[in-house]
């Protein structure tokens, strides 16, 4: 309770029983003992003289900071038990509870960032395609195996002057990725382009496609390509968006599905 009414601007006992689930006559009675021990006071409050506000006295921010003290150090003691990487994981699985949990965000926040593939990032892209349309198109295997084709040859090939790869990260966890892959002198090719449904609706699909656009052009490349299908609809719509053009159609049976096989070519 020192901590809420710490960290409020303004601390109102009827906000307090509502937003932490207390009961109003055990909140009274916490309240009443920090009064008698000299932690808080009352205050009129600025914006409405009905209510109320509590603010610590000197001696409860003395006794707040020695808590507050100790609880970081215990926090510190823990972490510390465990490697960088790991304290790294923690904090980006508290960061997805949080956002999960709390206030949803504006559609229109950003809060990613786009960085290179690290270890294990590669494995992550088979993993998430594997799942991620097994689970919104019903593909089965056979695509997660294309993915992981396509990587493997990525990873083997490399060519660090024309090809690229990004990962987009959210509060410490992979959200999106997309890759620049070169298919002739003239010509690099957009692959596997996926953002998680947690992360969309924030620009990063298109933002992904812009760096490739991007990277291809600085590259020295004439024309950017890619192959989708006409079921992916939200991808499609961000590579009209960016300028390309649907060059051609081929229906074909793979991934479990009849689908419609589409090529869309940008001009650099």
């Amino acid at each position: 309770m020192l901590y809420e009414v710490a960290n409020r601007e303004h601390a109102i006992a009827a906000e307090l029983t509502k937003e932490l689930g207390l009961d109003a006559g055990y909140l009274s009675r916490i309240l009443a003992t920090f009064r008698r021990r000299g932690l808080i006071e009352r205050r009129p409050s600025a914006e409405d003289a009905r209510r109320s506000e509590l603010r610590l006295t000197k001696r409860g921010r003395t006794v707040f900071a020695s808590l507050d003290a100790r609880s970081r150090e215990d926090i510190g003691t823990q972490l510390a038990r465990l490697a960088v990487p790991d304290q790294e994981r923690l904090v980006g699985a508290m960061g997805t509870v949080e956002r999960l949990l709390g206030e949803p965000r504006p559609a229109t926040g950003g809060g990613y960032v786009l960085r290179a593939p690290r270890s294990g990032d590669y494995g992550w892209v088979v993993q998430r395609h594997g799942a991620l349309y097994a689970e919104e198109y019903g593909w089965n295997e056979e695509f997660e195996g294309l993915v992981a084709g396509i990587v493997g040859k990525f990873v083997e090939h490399f060519d660090a002057k024309r090809e690229r790869c990004w990962i987009a990260e959210r509060d410490g966890e992979n959200v999106g990725c997309v890759f620049a892959v070169k298919q002739s002198a003239t010509v690099a090719k957009l692959r596997l382009l996926l953002v998680e449904p947690s992360a969309r609706s924030l620009g990063i699909g298109a933002r992904l496609v812009d760096e490739c656009v991007r990277f291809s052009r600085d590259a020295g490349y004439k024309k950017l390509r890619l192959w989708t299908n006409s079921v992916l609809r939200a991808a499609r719509h961000i590579y009209e968006e960016a300028g390309f053009e649907l060059i051609a159609e081929d229906s074909h049976h793979s991934f479990g599905k009849d689908l419609v096989g589409e090529t869309w070519e940008l001009k650099l």
